[in-house]
């Protein structure tokens, strides 16, 4: 492991804040920050309340996909199901059970965490939680699914998903990180 360094090193102090926009799902706001060096510079920051990603695997050992529009980039993508933390929801690993309840349809007997990351760093402070969900089965009783999503379910085997992945057809993130976490159980 490689040293921490001092916080007082690259800690930026923000002085002023200013409400940019406060939607549904992100707030936006710009900072103006003092730099460690004095100088006083601009953050434009998206706030997100976290969200999970869920690599579900059946007992056949394929991964489940879902194909869907995502409007920010204009086209229809493959990606694993996930979706935001909210009210509902005291922990990440409710938000994984309703996730798989509302999208999927399914439950599963074993989830286990994988891993934790920030999305888009950069501007961003949405932290993904990363889940693997086994061992399914349908649900007793469904939750109301989100009436402004359109998504198509398409069970893949290891050797789809390889290709797939080697052919740049999953593009995000979560999913990317996901396939590469499933081929460690290969």
């Amino acid at each position: 492991m490689i040293d921490e360094p001092e916080k007082s090193q690259f800690e930026e102090k923000v002085i002023d804040e200013q409400l940019v926009y406060d939607g549904h799902i992100i707030q936006v706001v710009n900072e103006t920050v003092t730099l460690p060096n004095r100088q006083v510079s601009h953050r434009d920051v998206v706030h997100h309340a976290g969200a999970v990603a869920i690599l579900v695997l059946n007992a056949k050992n394929e991964m489940l996909v879902e194909r869907q529009w995502r409007a920010p980039v204009r086209k229809v993508t493959t990606e694993i199901p996930a979706g935001k933390i909210d009210a509902r929801d005291s922990t990440p690993l409710d938000a994984v059970v309703r996730e798989l309840n509302e999208e999927t349809r399914l439950e599963a007997a074993e989830i286990n965490k994988i891993t934790g990351f920030y999305t888009s760093i950069g501007f961003a402070d949405e932290y993904m939680h990363l889940y693997v969900a086994k061992k399914l089965s349908p649900v007793a009783s469904a939750l109301p699914q989100d009436i402004d999503e359109h998504i198509e379910m398409i069970w893949l085997d290891f050797n789809m998903a390889t290709r797939m992945f080697l052919s740049g057809e999953f593009e995000d993130g979560k999913t990317i990180m996901a396939y590469l976490y499933w081929q460690t159980l290969q």
